[in-house]
């Protein structure tokens, strides 16, 4: 009796082998690793027992999901029931690759299941000789199969995927980054590359944007005038500056320049201001998108460092499974490790230090205040991530609670009780919730009405086009039928004037239509007279005829 049977999932169905020798498989590995590249041996070793295929694509879709997510679909379920012996003193082993689906259908089927060692060897020869073992198969036929399954399996994790929202905030925070670092690197070559011509300028400007702009209006540090003052005191923002820049103008102690110089500093400068500004426009983006996606974090931690942590942990799901101790050092993987190494101290706050509230406490209070700063950030995260309607609610209790442990520290004034504070968070976010709902009903009823309004219209334009056209219709009709009429009357006039022609004989000045008529009333004619003719012929021979005869 056969007593493991190795459950195979493929693109084209389901299939179950049984193993023969299980004992003896079980104890020469090595034997069976050699005899997977062989078909001949490897087919001496297991035997196909049962072939469930899939009817359709989509189903092959559903299965292979309810596979990866750990499911046991219907289809498994019944062709397990049916195809696996049942009954005996020994129960039937059946091999998974995944441990998995293994416990989900040890839980529902009560079967002994069996992964990894033996099955794992036993599930690669399968995959490898699949279409050998399966009759009507082919090569081809499986790899298409194969080939249309995946493409339809990651199109529907990427569209079914619950971190696509925070691939743009992962992405903006990396940019705004990035620029930051290219922004100093290219506003600091401005200073060295413009300092040659006036070196001055950059004592009196420290802001990096601002010297950029000031080195693209001013130029030439000689054509500076009186005049320019009031645009250099909108650039710096203080009048006191502006006069400064303009007397260190005049005593300069930097070496003259070239207008094609000057031309390619200040197309440079400008490339710098134009990347400034677009900074500025990817971080108001970015508060955009951490309202919407992560509101409560947000309004705890503020946008940049929540998004610096989504970022860091991969999404928001990742970061609500996190526990608070892992969200504290977040992003000082290497200190940690490094005192775990050294057997040093641990760091206390990893990206969370860049919240003003580290920053505010007392050097002794850093590291309580960073844990229950990472505690709040991860409820807040779960909030978000698990919520259907987003609010910043909870976010600002949270802050409130922050603050007051803060004003606990440094003064001694009890805050309040966390499960006062979550009731009203609670009230307030359902009422908050329910006013978003009916703005969204709101918007999907006017959305319908101008839908329906539209639908109307080019209902009603589509009436008025077809009665004209109707009407056109009627119109040549009525039109046809006169223009019948009138040539029948024209008809019944013209026939006793050609009668009068023809017995008369004589021609009259007539339109060229009525010749045309009376010609083909004249050929008409003739032949008719000749048949006449022809009659009489006849008639007078017959005559003849007669007469002869009763004269012989």
């Amino acid at each position: 009796m056969v007593l493991l049977h190795v459950l195979f999932e493929h693109a084209a169905g389901y299939a179950l082998f049984a193993v023969k020798e299980v004992e003896d498989i079980g104890m020469l590995l090595p034997q069976v690793e050699q005899s997977v590249l062989n078909l001949g041996k490897f087919s001496s070793v297991i035997k196909l027992s049962a072939f469930f295929p899939f009817k359709s694509a989509q189903g092959a879709l559903e299965n292979i999901n309810a596979v990866s997510e750990g499911v046991v679909h219907a289809d498994l379920k019944l062709f397990l029931e049916t195809n696996l012996p049942s009954g005996g003193k020994k129960k039937a082993v059946l091999g998974v690759s995944d441990a998995k689906i293994g416990a989900t259908l040890q839980e529902e089927l009560n079967l002994s299941i069996q992964t990894g060692g033996v099955v794992a060897e036993i599930i690669r020869g399968v995959r490898l000789h699949f279409h050998s073992l399966v009759k009507g198969l082919t090569s081809q036929a499986a790899s298409k199969a194969q080939l249309g399954l995946g493409h339809s399996y990651s199109r529907a994790k990427v569209k079914f995927n619950v971190n696509r929202v925070d691939n743009m905030i992962i992405q903006s925070i990396a940019l705004l980054d990035q620029l930051d670092k290219d922004i100093n690197t290219f506003s600091m070559r401005v200073r060295e590359w413009y300092g040659y011509h006036f070196p001055e300028l950059m004592k009196i400007v420290n802001d990096n944007s601002t010297y950029c702009k000031l080195a693209k209006m001013i130029g030439n540090r000689k054509e500076l005038t009186e005049e320019m003052l009031e645009a250099i005191e909108e650039i710096t923002m203080d009048s006191g500056k502006a006069q400064a820049i303009l007397d260190s103008s005049r005593s300069s102690m930097g070496m003259d320049i070239s207008p094609i110089d000057l031309i390619n500093i200040e197309s440079f400068s400008s490339r710098v201001v134009s990347l400034t500004s677009y900074r500025q426009e990817l971080q108001a983006y970015l508060q955009s998108k951490m309202s919407q996606v992560a509101p409560n974090l947000a309004a705890l931690i503020g946008e940049v460092v929540g998004a610096r942590l989504i970022s860091h942990a991969g999404s928001l799901t990742n970061l609500a499974k996190y526990p608070a101790s892992t969200v504290q050092i977040l992003g000082a993987e290497k200190a940690l490790f490094r005192a775990l190494k050294t057997r040093g101290n641990t760091p206390k706050y990893g990206l969370i230090f860049h919240s003003t509230f580290i920053g505010r406490a007392a050097a002794k209070n850093k590291g309580r205040i960073s844990r229950y700063l990472a505690n709040k950030c991860t409820i807040a995260s779960r909030i978000d991530c698990f919520s259907e309607v987003p609010t910043s609610v909870f976010g600002d209790k949270l802050r409130d609670q922050v603050e007051e442990r803060l004003a606990f520290y440094e003064t001694g004034e009890a805050p309040r009780k966390n499960l006062d504070v979550m009731k009203e968070a609670v009230i307030q976010a359902s009422e908050v919730a329910a006013e978003i709902k009916r703005k969204l009903e709101k918007k999907e009823k006017k959305k319908k009405k101008r839908e329906k309004r539209k639908l109307e219209a080019l209902s009603t334009a589509e009436g008025d086009d077809e009665e004209p056209k109707k009407a056109n219709g009627e119109a040549e009709e009525n039109g046809d039928g006169l223009k019948k009429k009138k040539k029948k009357k024209q008809a019944a006039e013209e026939e006793p004037e050609d009668e009068d022609v023809l017995t008369n004989g004589v021609d009259e000045a007539t339109p060229a239509k009525k010749k045309k008529k009376r010609k083909i009333d004249a050929v008409e004619a003739e032949p008719e007279e000749a048949d006449v003719t022809r009659a009489e012929k006849n008639k007078k021979n017959k005559k003849k005829k007669k007469k002869k005869a009763e004269d012989e």
